[in-house]
């Protein structure tokens, strides 16, 4: 077994806490702002100024993600495709842990959803909720993002959390990025270059954390 590099995980900002707002779950981007899911709302803040922009009122517990049209998030044991034009839910599946979901996220026309308790993260149909395939983890999963072919994944057990790169194939860890003691990882997404955003869970916050680069050719 190969051990995975491991190193500590640079945050370089930090975001909120933001009034009204005692918990984050998922997270994704837009290519321009930040959502974060906040139990009651859907919050998008600008990454440059931190400044809260836009509030969609929808049920939103667990994972997010957005697949350059919509937006998706768990609410209980859903997943609503919402228009983020309008915050109307345009359609709603289940969620393959029918209430015990956490990360979401979109990537080459399917959703990948990570299933906390049973440490695993299912890739399913956007269109049906269809289960497609499942990667089994060690660690209690959250936020999941695909960025340039890779799959992270967040992980929270007791005070500890880490930033993983896995084989999406075999679900084996290749790379991990240590969070600090107490400083736990709800939803993850990538803003597809050199940053993960990072839920904060019951602090109220967004981390901005560093993508280590990779080594060219």
């Amino acid at each position: 077994m190969t051990t995975p590099k491991t190193q500590p995980a640079e945050i370089v900002r930090e975001y909120g806490p933001f009034a009204g707002v005692d918990k984050v779950g998922g997270v994704t981007h837009d290519g321009e702002r930040v959502w974060a899911a906040t139990g009651q709302a859907l919050m998008a803040f600008a990454p440059d100024s931190g400044e809260v922009v836009r509030r969609i009122d929808r049920a939103a517990d667990a994972g997010t993600a957005f697949d350059g049209h919509y937006l998706y998030q768990i609410a209980e044991a859903r997943i609503d495709k919402i228009d983020p034009a309008s915050g109307a839910v345009v359609a709603s599946i289940p969620a393959p842990g029918h209430g015990g979901d956490s990360g979401l996220a979109w990537a080459e026309g399917s959703l990948w959803v990570g299933e906390y308790r049973e440490r695993r993260i299912h890739q399913i149909d956007p269109a049906t909720g269809a289960i497609q395939r499942t990667i089994q983890s060690d660690r209690f999963v959250t936020g999941v993002t695909w960025v340039d072919g890779e799959l992270w994944h967040g992980t929270w057990e007791g005070d500890a959390s880490d930033i993983r790169r896995i084989d999406p194939g075999s679900g084996a860890v290749l790379e991990q990025l240590q969070m600090p003691d107490g400083v736990n990882v709800s939803g993850l997404e990538s803003d597809g270059a050199d940053l993960f955003y990072a839920g904060g869970g019951g602090t109220g916050k967004v981390r901005a954390v560093r993508r280590p680069k990779r080594a060219t050719a």
